[in-house]
Formats: structure tokens, C-alpha cells, sequence
């Protein structure tokens, strides 16, 4: 199981139970790296800056807005989501590449051009692939999230 902190953004009490919206700041590692004034990943992450990433679950533990929490969730969701998001637009462009290099290329007796352009097509129908598939297990893994322990009231 994975942990993360995150920060309790509202309550909202129907019951007995809890509804506990939760956000967090993506963690990078770049921040302690010695190489990251020359690695690409590192400017990009400082160009870009942090993602926030939002939760949602019940719990019967009284939780109040500002409050940080510990929560986890399974990594068999999380890995499976990446893996699609990896794997799939790199299958796709092989499967381009090779479909302009044996079948469009001789076909229109292009160049190298043709079988680039097949390639890109195909990456692109790839990466809408992914996030299609991707979409219900990002879904899932959100109502996964479950409390473990509650660190206290807001540094504000």
C-alpha cells in the first residue's frame, strides 16, 4: 500500500460517516537531487511546478477542514494506470512505424516521411487511447483511498 500526506479540504458529516475531501501537492524527488541544475526532468518540474491531485472517501474518524492526514492506496491500480499510459502510445508507434515501413511506404513510394507521419498518427491515436482506458482506473484508485492516521491540525 501506498502513503501519501494530504491536506483535509472539507467535511461534510451525512450520518455517521464522514465525507472527507482531501488535496495534495505532487511530491517529485528533483528538490534533493545533486544533477537537477542539469537534468531536463528537473527544469521542466520547476517550469511547470507541482500538480495538486484531489480525493475523496468516507471514514467514521471525526477529521476537521485543515487537518493533515496520512491516507494510502493500493499500488496494483496505480501501476496498472501507468503501465497503459507507458505502454500503450509506445505499442502504437511501433505498430505505425511498421505499418508505414512495410505497407504505405512501398504502396506510395515515399520516403522516410511517410512512414514519420504514420508513426506520429498512430502515437496520437495511442496516447487518446491510453487516457480512455486509463480514465476507469484513475476512478477506482480515488475511491480506494483510505485513512490511516490523523497528524494534526493545520500549520496555518
Amino acid at each position: 500500500m501506498m502513503t501519501a500526506l494530504a491536506t483535509v479540504s472539507s467535511v461534510e458529516q451525512k450520518g455517521k460517516q464522514y465525507f472527507v475531501q482531501l488535496s495534495c501537492e505532487q511530491q517529485t524527488s528533483c528538490s534533493s537531487c545533486s544533477s537537477q541544475k542539469s537534468c531536463g526532468t528537473g527544469i521542466v518540474t520547476k517550469a511547470v511546478g507541482n500538480k495538486a491531485l484531489f480525493w475523496q472517501f468516507k471514514t467514521k474518524s471525526l477529521v476537521k477542514a485543515g487537518q493533515i492526514v496520512e491516507i494510502g492506496f493500493p499500488e496494483k491500480s496505480l501501476l496498472q494506470s501507468a503501465a497503459i499510459v507507458y505502454l500503450v502510445p509506445l505499442f502504437m508507434l511501433m505498430i505505425g512505424a511498421g505499418f508505414g515501413q512495410l505497407l504505405l511506404q512501398p504502396l506510395l513510394q515515399g520516403g522516410e516521411g511517410v512512414v514519420i507521419l504514420c508513426a506520429a498518427l498512430f502515437t496520437t491515436a495511442g496516447i487518446a487511447l491510453a487516457k480512455r482506458l486509463a480514465k476507469p482506473m484513475e476512478d477506482k484508485s480515488k475511491q480506494e483511498v483510505v485513512l490511516i492516521r490523523i497528524l494534526g491540525e493545520s500549520l496555518v
